[in-house]
Protein backbone atom coordinates (compact mmCIF):
# COMPACT_ATOMS: atom_id res chain seq x y z
CA UNK A 1 0.00 0.00 0.00
CA UNK A 2 1.40 3.62 -0.65
CA UNK A 3 -0.67 6.51 0.47
CA UNK A 4 -1.88 8.33 -2.24
CA UNK A 5 -2.74 12.16 -0.59
CA UNK A 6 -4.66 12.69 2.68
CA UNK A 7 -8.20 12.66 1.98
CA UNK A 8 -9.13 15.27 4.77
CA UNK A 9 -7.93 17.00 8.15
CA UNK A 10 -10.17 17.29 10.31
CA UNK A 11 -10.35 19.86 13.31
CA UNK A 12 -12.73 20.82 15.89
CA UNK A 13 -14.33 23.93 15.43
CA UNK A 14 -16.38 26.89 17.80
CA UNK A 15 -18.58 27.26 15.64
CA UNK A 16 -19.29 25.88 11.76
CA UNK A 17 -20.65 28.91 9.87
CA UNK A 18 -18.44 31.60 11.24
CA UNK A 19 -15.17 29.13 10.41
CA UNK A 20 -16.76 28.41 6.93
CA UNK A 21 -17.23 32.08 6.40
CA UNK A 22 -13.64 33.12 7.99
CA UNK A 23 -11.75 30.37 5.58
CA UNK A 24 -13.81 31.89 2.41
CA UNK A 25 -12.84 35.36 3.29
CA UNK A 26 -9.50 34.84 4.57
CA UNK A 27 -7.52 31.97 2.93
CA UNK A 28 -9.97 32.19 -0.42
CA UNK A 29 -11.07 28.53 0.41
CA UNK A 30 -13.97 26.97 -1.16
CA UNK A 31 -16.33 25.44 1.03
CA UNK A 32 -17.60 22.05 -0.82
CA UNK A 33 -19.10 19.90 1.34
CA UNK A 34 -21.69 20.08 4.88
CA UNK A 35 -22.38 16.86 6.53
CA UNK A 36 -24.83 16.69 9.57
CA UNK A 37 -25.69 13.65 12.04
CA UNK A 38 -27.55 13.04 15.36
CA UNK A 39 -24.85 9.65 15.64
CA UNK A 40 -21.16 9.21 15.37
CA UNK A 41 -21.26 6.84 11.88
CA UNK A 42 -18.55 4.61 12.82
CA UNK A 43 -19.47 4.42 16.81
CA UNK A 44 -23.28 4.88 16.83
CA UNK A 45 -22.46 7.36 19.73
CA UNK A 46 -25.34 9.58 20.04
CA UNK A 47 -23.33 13.10 19.49
CA UNK A 48 -24.64 15.36 16.57
CA UNK A 49 -21.97 17.46 14.92
CA UNK A 50 -21.91 19.45 12.03
CA UNK A 51 -18.90 18.27 9.66
CA UNK A 52 -17.72 21.16 7.43
CA UNK A 53 -15.04 20.62 4.23
CA UNK A 54 -13.25 23.54 2.72
CA UNK A 55 -11.12 23.17 -0.42
CA UNK A 56 -7.49 23.94 0.58
CA UNK A 57 -6.32 23.66 -3.14
CA UNK A 58 -4.96 20.62 -5.26
CA UNK A 59 -7.55 18.14 -3.81
CA UNK A 60 -6.40 18.85 -0.09
CA UNK A 61 -9.53 19.32 2.21
CA UNK A 62 -9.78 20.86 5.68
CA UNK A 63 -12.76 20.05 7.70
CA UNK A 64 -14.35 21.04 11.15
CA UNK A 65 -16.74 19.32 13.61
CA UNK A 66 -18.81 21.52 15.57
CA UNK A 67 -19.90 19.47 18.10
CA UNK A 68 -22.87 21.64 20.76
CA UNK A 69 -23.56 19.01 23.24
CA UNK A 70 -19.70 18.63 24.38
CA UNK A 71 -17.49 20.49 26.78
CA UNK A 72 -16.29 23.61 24.72
CA UNK A 73 -12.74 22.90 22.60
CA UNK A 74 -9.53 23.36 24.83
CA UNK A 75 -5.87 22.47 23.19
CA UNK A 76 -3.44 20.50 24.90
CA UNK A 77 -1.47 22.74 27.92
CA UNK A 78 1.05 21.13 27.66
CA UNK A 79 2.34 21.73 24.41
CA UNK A 80 3.29 25.28 23.52
CA UNK A 81 0.97 27.08 21.54
CA UNK A 82 3.31 27.46 18.61
CA UNK A 83 3.83 23.82 17.63
CA UNK A 84 0.23 22.31 16.74
CA UNK A 85 -0.39 24.19 13.58
CA UNK A 86 -1.60 23.87 9.84
CA UNK A 87 0.91 25.28 7.41
CA UNK A 88 -0.42 25.98 4.25
CA UNK A 89 1.56 26.72 1.27
CA UNK A 90 1.13 29.73 -1.18
CA UNK A 91 2.42 30.65 -4.46
CA UNK A 92 4.74 33.80 -4.10
CA UNK A 93 5.93 36.36 -1.41
CA UNK A 94 3.20 39.02 -2.70
CA UNK A 95 0.54 36.69 -1.84
CA UNK A 96 2.05 36.03 0.94
CA UNK A 97 2.32 39.66 1.88
CA UNK A 98 -0.70 40.05 0.64
CA UNK A 99 -2.60 37.65 3.23
CA UNK A 100 -1.22 39.46 6.00
CA UNK A 101 -1.83 42.55 4.89
CA UNK A 102 -5.74 41.51 4.60
CA UNK A 103 -5.46 39.81 7.72
CA UNK A 104 -3.94 42.67 9.96
CA UNK A 105 -6.51 44.83 8.36
CA UNK A 106 -9.36 42.88 10.01
CA UNK A 107 -7.40 43.29 13.26
CA UNK A 108 -5.53 39.74 13.24
CA UNK A 109 -2.63 39.81 14.68
CA UNK A 110 0.36 38.09 12.32
CA UNK A 111 3.70 37.42 13.05
CA UNK A 112 6.34 37.65 10.16
CA UNK A 113 7.19 36.72 7.30
CA UNK A 114 9.85 34.56 9.46
CA UNK A 115 12.62 33.59 7.09
CA UNK A 116 13.23 30.24 7.70
CA UNK A 117 15.92 29.70 4.56
CA UNK A 118 14.27 27.36 2.66
CA UNK A 119 10.87 29.35 3.15
CA UNK A 120 9.16 32.09 4.45
CA UNK A 121 6.14 32.60 6.46
CA UNK A 122 4.02 33.93 8.51
CA UNK A 123 1.46 32.62 11.29
CA UNK A 124 -2.23 33.27 12.68
CA UNK A 125 -5.02 32.17 14.42
CA UNK A 126 -8.23 31.23 13.28
CA UNK A 127 -11.42 32.39 15.17
CA UNK A 128 -11.25 28.57 16.89
CA UNK A 129 -7.75 29.17 18.48
CA UNK A 130 -5.88 26.91 15.79
CA UNK A 131 -2.25 28.66 14.68
CA UNK A 132 -2.18 28.64 10.91
CA UNK A 133 1.12 29.33 9.03
CA UNK A 134 1.11 30.71 4.86
CA UNK A 135 4.55 29.43 3.63
CA UNK A 136 6.26 30.45 0.56
CA UNK A 137 9.12 28.32 -0.94
CA UNK A 138 12.67 29.61 -1.43
CA UNK A 139 15.13 26.70 -1.50
CA UNK A 140 17.15 25.86 -4.18
CA UNK A 141 17.93 22.50 -5.82
CA UNK A 142 20.97 22.81 -3.53
CA UNK A 143 19.61 23.68 -0.76
CA UNK A 144 17.30 20.97 -0.72
CA UNK A 145 19.78 18.08 -1.76
CA UNK A 146 22.13 19.26 1.12
CA UNK A 147 19.24 18.82 3.66
CA UNK A 148 18.22 15.59 1.80
CA UNK A 149 21.75 14.03 2.25
CA UNK A 150 21.44 14.93 6.20
CA UNK A 151 18.08 13.88 7.01
CA UNK A 152 19.14 10.61 8.79
CA UNK A 153 21.83 11.62 10.49
CA UNK A 154 20.03 14.09 11.75
CA UNK A 155 17.44 12.28 12.95
CA UNK A 156 19.45 9.72 14.50
CA UNK A 157 21.85 11.67 16.10
CA UNK A 158 18.55 13.77 17.49
CA UNK A 159 17.15 10.55 18.98
CA UNK A 160 20.49 9.68 21.07
CA UNK A 161 21.63 12.95 22.21
CA UNK A 162 17.72 15.12 22.18
CA UNK A 163 20.20 18.12 21.16
CA UNK A 164 19.74 19.76 17.92
CA UNK A 165 22.15 18.36 15.18
CA UNK A 166 24.69 20.71 13.59
CA UNK A 167 24.72 19.02 10.07
CA UNK A 168 22.47 22.04 8.80
CA UNK A 169 23.59 24.94 11.04
CA UNK A 170 23.90 26.45 7.25
CA UNK A 171 20.22 27.40 7.57
CA UNK A 172 20.33 29.70 10.41
CA UNK A 173 23.62 31.94 9.62
CA UNK A 174 21.41 34.82 9.71
CA UNK A 175 19.74 36.56 12.30
CA UNK A 176 16.13 35.40 11.83
CA UNK A 177 12.79 36.45 13.43
CA UNK A 178 10.61 33.72 15.61
CA UNK A 179 11.90 29.94 14.22
CA UNK A 180 8.65 29.14 14.65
Amino acid sequence: MKITRIHHVAYRCKDAKETVEWYVKYLNMDFVLAIAEDQVPSTGAPDPYMHVFLDAGMGNVLAFFELPSQAPMGRDENTPAWVQHLALEVGSMDELLSAKARLEADGIEVIGPTNHTIFKSIYFFDPNGHRLELAVNTATPEMRQKLDAVKWDMLNEWSETRKAPKHAAWMHEKPQADQH
